[in-house]
């Protein structure tokens, strides 16, 4: 659709000043004018004449009258005149005919806007503390994060995706008191995240009846972070069991990493950011503790040592930001995390760019909403969570059921019903705006009825369906049989491109949720109206190549928000 609000733009911007011997804004801002109707039966693009007003000195609805007059432009059929509106349709057999040709030319490349061409993006998401199970607080990350270094690889970037896990802090000092002190070795080593999570729990349940564990808790982590040979061989027993099962939820997602460095990599290099800090004019002592002053910045001070000279996260943050630039130079780094991190990525960003380094502007922090179920806060010391294992398996436990009594037959059904009840999960967490706030209900979750990832899963294998019962499709094509179904279908194929670029502007992976939705809807629609294997020849050949293009589309859309594609269903 971009190619043709060009053309149109280009023939306005020459409208205007043969029209009326001005010089308007370039093409490229008027094409970025032009609007979609909220009603297709007005047109299929618009042009509102209101930003010309001034400068024109002229009213909406005489200009709009005025560039009306003999305007021509390739694509375009018709052109009418609605208050301060050009309104125009598009000429169906020319439009199709240049959305199907290209789609044939660039394949799965479709819709990638190529931008990141040369460019490195580090992405830094998922980070789940260790020792701690995977629950549904931690999804929003893990899939926001990886949809976005999908989109970016899409749009060319070399991507490095991070996994910074939580492996290190005063946390550690709790597991390893409560180990020694509660812990079964045995059960432990065969427990899983369960073990460890029991542990924390009965850490803090006898916390309450005894604060000096704080204390005690405390100075382990100090003798961990001084190298104490017994508390590291603790802590990397809690990582190894951590990873073995988070790697489970990871293969499920189809997600790797290419780094799995966390907190703990970085720790011993904070010293350094806060020698620098002293050196730059920077450091403050505050009763005891190494701060940088923000008041400047209506920011209450950032942290960078604590009173016994443990590091901190900002500085254990800038060590690793400082890192990640001299190992992958980077033009970008996003740490995907929940909004309510937004004033620690602000203050130790101001602080990177008072340091005086000029890639401080290249560090994005990208926030996302709150989960809670049935309105209460997630709270692992409580045990109020649902683990992202047992979502998974009841949503893959329905999906086996309906496929048992619909497809008994089906080829590999253990695999379609995982890909079908694990994107059932991402597509309705995806499916608003990332800052919207979620009370996790488990029955919408895994409802499959209207706008859900199964129906536009099953719309990809209808596709696949219809191509393989079609075989060899000619590619010689009229398309000029094609009516107000098919060119609604070619329209929504040609947006692609442009949710992708929403999409990497606004770091925001619902406009391709929606956008799915969109094409699965217009496909239907002609699926529904129009006959396709059973349609004489010319048009069959025209309805097939937009199935094969919606085939094409759809499955990157849904690769791109961590969605598999079975052929069957």
């Amino acid at each position: 659709m971009q190619a043709v609000k060009n053309t149109l733009a280009k023939a306005l911007y020459s409208q205007i000043i043969g029209k009326f011997g001005k010089e308007p804004p370039p093409p490229e801002q008027l094409a970025e004018m032009l609007e979609y109707p909220p009603d297709p039966q007005m047109g299929h693009l618009a042009f509102p004449c209101f930003k010309l007003s001034r400068d024109l000195r002229m009213g909406p609805p005489m200009i709009a009258a005025k560039l009306a007059e003999d305007l021509s432009c390739d694509y375009i059929s018709e052109c009418s005149v609605a208050g301060g509106y050009l309104n125009f349709r598009i000429d169906s057999a020319a439009f199709v005919k240049h959305v199907m040709t290209d789609i044939e030319k660039k394949g799965e490349r479709f819709g990638s806007p190529e931008c990141g061409q040369g460019k490195t993006v580090v992405l830094d998401y998922s980070s789940p503390n260790v020792a701690k199970p995977f629950h549904i607080g931690h999804l929003g990350t893990t899939v926001i994060g990886h949809a976005l270094r999908l989109l970016h690889e899409f749009a060319g970037y070399k991507c490095v995706g991070v996994n910074h896990l939580g492996d290190w802090g005063t946390q550690f000092g709790k597991m390893i008191v409560a180990y020694r002190k509660w812990g079964d070795p045995e059960k432990v080593a065969n427990g899983g995240c369960d073990g460890l999570v029991e542990l924390y729990v009965k850490f803090h349940e006898e916390a309450e009846k005894d604060a000096s564990l704080n204390d005690e808790a405390r100075a382990e982590f100090t003798k961990l972070e001084q190298g104490d040979e017994e508390n590291l061989k603790l802590w990397q027993l809690f990582l190894d069991i951590s990873l073995k099962e988070y790697r489970i939820t990871y293969d499920q997602l189809g997600i790797e990493f290419d780094s799995y460095m966390g907190e703990s990599h970085y720790f011993d290099k904070a010293p350094a950011v806060a020698e620098e800090l002293k050196e730059k004019g920077l450091l403050v002592i505050d009763d005891g503790a190494s701060i940088v002053n923000l008041d400047e910045y209506n920011m209450p001070p950032c942290l960078i040592l604590k009173k016994d000279g443990s590091t901190i996260y900002p500085s254990r943050d800038i060590a690793a930001a400082f890192y990640r630039k001299n190992t992958y130079d980077f033009d970008k780094c996003i740490y995907v995390t929940s909004a309510g991190q937004s004033l620690h990525f602000a203050q130790w960003f101001k602080v990177v760019e008072l340091m005086g380094y000029d890639w401080a502007k290249d560090l994005v922090h990208v926030p996302y909403g709150t989960v809670s179920i049935n309105g209460e806060k997630l709270a692992t010391r409580t045990g109020n969570v649902i683990l992202l294992r047992d979502l998974f398996s009841t949503a893959i436990e329905k999906v086996a059921g309906i496929v048992n009594e619909k497809s008994p037959d089906l080829e590999g059904k253990e695999q379609v019903a995982e890909a079908v009840g694990v994107g059932a999960i991402v597509f309705h967490y995806l499916a608003n705006n990332r800052m919207r706030d979620i009370n996790f209900n488990i029955e919408d979750a895994l409802s499959f009825d209207g706008n859900t990832g199964p129906y536009a899963q099953y719309t990809y294998a209808r596709c696949c369906s219809l191509l393989e019962k079609a075989g060899e499709i000619s590619t010689d094509c009229d398309y000029g049989v094609c009516g107000t179904p098919e060119l609604e279908l070619a329209m929504t194929v040609s947006r692609f491109g442009e949710r992708v670029e929403d999409a990497l502007k606004e770091y925001e992976p619902s406009y391709i949720t929606r956008y799915i939705l969109d094409l699965c809807t217009a496909f239907n629609r002609m699926y529904h109206e129009c006959k396709i294997l059973n349609a004489e020849d010319e048009v069959r050949t025209a309805r097939l190549k937009l199935v094969a293009a919606t085939k094409t589309v759809l499955g990157t859309a849904l690769h791109l928000i961590c969605m598999k594609t079975p052929n069957k269903i």
